[in-house]
């Protein structure tokens, strides 16, 4: 007799949706505050993932008998840091295109000046202000935030998988 497993990808899009909407307000927090340029405090939005992944897979064990393999854990993992940065970059080219339309000149205009700082020259700066151009538009906000949360959730999940595994014995 055989039990049903639970689904991996329904446990992990469920954290992932919560997570991510964790994310969104402790980002739009940041944007309204001003703070979300500081790296500091913003990077407190990895520490929600890290959560949201570790809860996904607890949820998954305590649904699966304590049970959750190498994989599963893997495949948790990433899809939760899939949903979090797709929602998160959604959210942000939402947020600076119709709410805050000044955001990213602000930010433009900080990078600008740390350029200058650096000693770097009128052409490098605009070269690289002109590059960064390129990447303020909807999808490659989005699909941006998506894989690179994806690449951190995928490295995160590498290691929280091996702590958190719990492989069901072949021969029950």
């Amino acid at each position: 007799m055989t039990e049903k497993q639970p689904s991996v990808g329904s446990v992990a899009l469920k954290y992932g949706f919560i997570f991510a909407l964790i994310g969104v307000i402790f980002s739009l927090i940041l944007m309204v505050a001003g703070l979300a340029e500081n790296r500091w405090i913003s990077s407190v939005g990895y520490l929600i993932l890290i959560a949201g992944i570790v809860v996904a897979m607890k949820n998954y064990k305590a649904e699966n008998n304590g049970f959750m393999s190498y994989g599963q854990g893997l495949g948790i993992g990433s899809i939760v840091s899939a949903v979090f940065g797709f929602l998160s970059g959604l959210f942000t080219w939402l947020y600076v295109e119709f709410v805050d339309t000044e955001y990213m000149a602000r930010v433009m205009e900080k990078q600008r000046v740390q350029m200058l700082e650096q000693g770097m020259s009128d052409e490098q700066i605009d070269s690289a202000m002109a590059i960064a151009e390129n990447f303020q538009g909807p999808l490659t906000m989005i699909l941006g935030a998506t894989v690179v949360t994806l690449i951190i959730g995928f490295l995160l999940s590498l290691v929280l998988s091996a702590i958190m595994k719990n492989a069901r014995p072949e021969f029950e």
